[in-house]
């Protein structure tokens, strides 16, 4: 009875099943490890920028790559801003997604080297190869706060064209590109302001990273493990549903197949 089984279309559709069943399993620990990743960096998120700041000389130095742990740890810096060699990092959206800048700004250290500051963000009016109107940073000494971050590189940033930029502008905010544009070592990452606060508001500083959303990723693992199982339910379903229409379109097959009563013999001459 189950002999259909072996059809060409059941094949094909057992195949599919099984391709199906062990995608799907493997989607959702995908999904899973997005929300374990998630839950991770939130809990860096949160410690390191309840941490207590320590300056920003202590967690880098120039080649340094800044790693994961120290990823929006609270720092310190206490120089003077070079704002001769400010340049602006080009196509950066603002908090309510408006279109324009990072201006990043080089604090030379008292106690030596030099760290770069992104200031905050501005508008950029139409213009895109003009210099944005940037406000000045304050004058002389000053001690910056703000959150760790390391080096942007093409490879996490997605951009692959660097070239033909107008002056003073870049995409990416790199302490080696920075040092060999100052021609002098510069720490590796990079401050990102917090206080103090500009005076009008401008530069716009960046808020802080979100470290209570974790998203519905595990909403989706569990939604692609279900779906999985239901898989070779389905299959079952739909084979015990295709075993009762071949029984029945047998049944009826052989009732109209049924020989009728034999004919009354006609009488004998």
């Amino acid at each position: 009875m189950y002999r259909f089984l072996l059809t060409r279309q059941w094949v094909i559709l057992a195949l599919l099943a099984l391709v199906l069943i062990p995608t799907m399993v493997e989607l959702g620990f995908w999904q899973l490890h997005r929300h374990q990743h998630r839950v991770a960096q939130n809990a860096l998120i949160s410690h390191n920028l309840k941490a207590k700041p320590v300056p920003v000389a202590e967690l880098t130095s120039p080649g340094h790559t800044v790693p994961r742990a120290d990823y929006w740890r609270a720092v310190t810096a206490t120089g003077t801003f070079d704002t001769a060699h400010e340049v602006v990092v080009r196509r950066r959206t603002s908090d309510d997604d408006r279109l324009g800048a990072h201006v990043l700004t080089p604090l030379d250290l008292t106690d030596g080297g030099t760290v770069l500051v992104n200031r905050g963000w501005v508008p950029t009016d139409g213009d895109q190869r003009a210099f944005p109107k940037v406000p000045a940073p304050p004058r002389g000494e000053v001690t910056v706060t703000g959150r760790l971050k390391a080096d942007e590189t093409t490879g996490s940033s997605g951009i692959k064209d660097l070239s033909g930029l107008p002056d003073r502008q870049v995409m990416l905010i790199n302490s080696d590109q920075q040092s060999a544009l100052l021609s002098r070592p510069v720490l590796g990452g990079y401050l990102e302001q917090t206080g103090p606060e500009p005076y009008g508001g401008s530069p716009e500083q960046i808020a802080s990273p979100d470290d209570s959303s974790i998203g519905a990723h595990m909403a989706y693992a569990v939604q692609w493990w279900l779906f999985a199982a239901g898989v070779p339910v389905g299959w079952v379903v739909l084979v015990r549903r295709e075993k009762r229409d071949l029984q029945e379109a047998a049944a009826r097959g052989e009732s109209a197949e049924e020989p009728g009563r034999p004919a009354t013999a006609g009488a004998t001459v």
